[in-house]
């Protein structure tokens, strides 16, 4: 088991690609225990695909991936299940599910009887439902949900998987203001209480406001590591996004406010 200072998460030098080509290129971070971190970059600059080589979905070409001092390689799906989460921006599932249910299904990779739920599981389950602001939801269908609280329910379906990393991939995608920041606020309460997130999101202004660092991705690669106020500067911006921006500070947190044209013209 990893020492107390030593990073829940580790990426050593990792290469993944599709036949001829590279898509992750000698990335290589750390994530420190309770750590909300952001994986920024445009579309393609390979944030999804880190993620996914991360839980294993995918395998990697060269390099190492460690949670909680464990070499993801060498471990089963179930067990890889207990110790890393993926929160996907929504779920393909069987919408006629219950809430409850559907969070029940986090417990899946403990199960060690022919029963479903121990006492145990229940509370957890119960926790986590209240925890999120879902228990109210529980005998409805995910199908009968806003996309607000349906955000809440995958979370929490996470939770009570009770990993040591949480993966999310663009959890507002599909959300109003409102909820995007209800969504964040979570995440942030969470990892206070411990837990190491890494989040993959477009919301720039969302991620400068509530993560404590940003890994900043363009075509597979690391551009800078980070504190928001480092790595999210004009110059940085322009070159990933290829557009112009101006910075401006309030309360201590950035915001980008787009200025320039991508160069895109529509017409003579």
């Amino acid at each position: 088991m990893p020492c107390e200072n030593e990073p829940v998460l580790k990426v050593t030098d990792v290469e993944f690609g599709y036949k001829d080509e590279k898509t992750l290129k000698g990335i290589s971070f750390e994530i420190n225990k309770g750590e909300f971190v952001a994986l920024m970059g445009p579309n393609g600059s390979g944030k999804t695909t880190m993620m996914r080589c991360i839980n294993r979905i995918m395998r990697i070409d060269g390099g190492r991936i460690e949670i909680d001092g464990q070499d993801v390689s060498g471990l089963t799906m179930q067990e890889i299940s207990r110790i890393c989460t993926t929160v996907p921006a929504d779920t393909a599932l069987d919408f006629s599910l219950t809430v409850r249910d559907y969070v029940s299904l986090g417990r899946s990779p403990y199960i060690k009887t022919i029963w479903w739920e121990d006492e145990e599981d229940e509370r957890m389950i119960a926790e986590a439902m209240w925890d999120l602001g879902v228990a109210n939801y529980a005998n409805r269908r995910l199908q009968e949900l806003s996309s607000g609280e349906r955000a809440r329910v995958l979370l929490a379906k996470g939770i009570v998987q009770t990993p040591k990393v949480l993966l999310v991939d663009e959890p507002s995608a599909h959300l109003d203001i409102k909820y995007k920041v209800q969504i964040m606020e979570i995440l942030r309460e969470l990892s206070r209480r411990g837990l190491t997130i890494l989040i993959a999101s477009h919301d720039i202004n969302l991620l400068t406001r509530f993560c404590d660092r940003i890994l900043l991705l363009s075509k597979g690669r690391i551009l800078d590591y980070g504190a928001p106020k480092d790595v999210v500067t004009e110059s940085s911006i322009e070159e990933v996004f290829d557009i112009k921006v101006k910075i401006v500070e309030e309360g201590g947190t950035i915001y980008v406010l787009p200025t320039g044209s991508t160069g895109y013209a529509s017409g003579p």
